[in-house]
């Protein structure tokens, strides 16, 4: 239900949206990638329903850098980085981390002024289904399943879609619309 509002606001922005399921389908992480990776000038945008946090509030994740994140041990390669190598596709995000916390703080910026106790600033934590998308990528999280009302969830999806339309056109200053998968 939240993920079609937010389509039909970014496809309402002249965003082209690419869903990786929709429906009760469970892509694996791997295939999620894979379309997501399919696609150049791109971002990835993940949405999922917590199981805890203040309900009505929104959070957004990015992935780590090599030095935030304890599971990598090596750094990029100068070729990798470029993006002139072939990239270990569980590392596949490293490259575009940067944008990634860039998206991801316009994004929570957004949440911040439009859901109360939200954080104003995204978190980094090595989300599994973030690390092997080649393009900038986040993972907004509502919370939370447990909320005494699931109409709560019909309430916020307007404000979440229009948030993420918001954060997106201010991602990309060139003005055109691209892909969101």
């Amino acid at each position: 239900m939240l993920a079609r509002w937010v389509r039909s606001e970014l496809e309402r922005n002249g965003y082209r949206v690419l869903m990786t399921r929709d429906g009760d389908q469970d892509p694996s992480f791997d295939d999620r990638s894979a379309i997501a990776n399919a696609h150049r000038a791109a971002i990835f945008l993940s949405l999922h329903v917590g199981s805890t946090g203040v309900p009505g509030t929104v959070r957004t994740y990015v992935y780590p850098t090599v030095q935030e994140d304890a599971t990598q041990d090596e750094s990029l390669s100068g070729d990798e980085q470029a993006g002139r190598g072939l990239v270990e596709w569980d590392r596949a995000q490293q490259p575009f981390v940067e944008q990634s916390r860039k998206l991801g703080d316009l994004l929570q910026t957004e949440f911040s002024q439009r859901f109360a106790h939200s954080p104003e600033l995204c978190m980094a934590y090595p989300i599994r289904d973030l690390r092997s998308v080649a393009a900038p990528a986040a993972a907004i999280e509502i919370s939370s399943v447990a909320a005494p009302d699931e109409g709560m969830f019909a309430q916020m999806g307007p404000s979440l879609a229009a948030g993420i339309a918001r954060a997106v056109a201010a991602f990309q200053p060139s003005g055109e619309p691209g892909t969101i998968r």
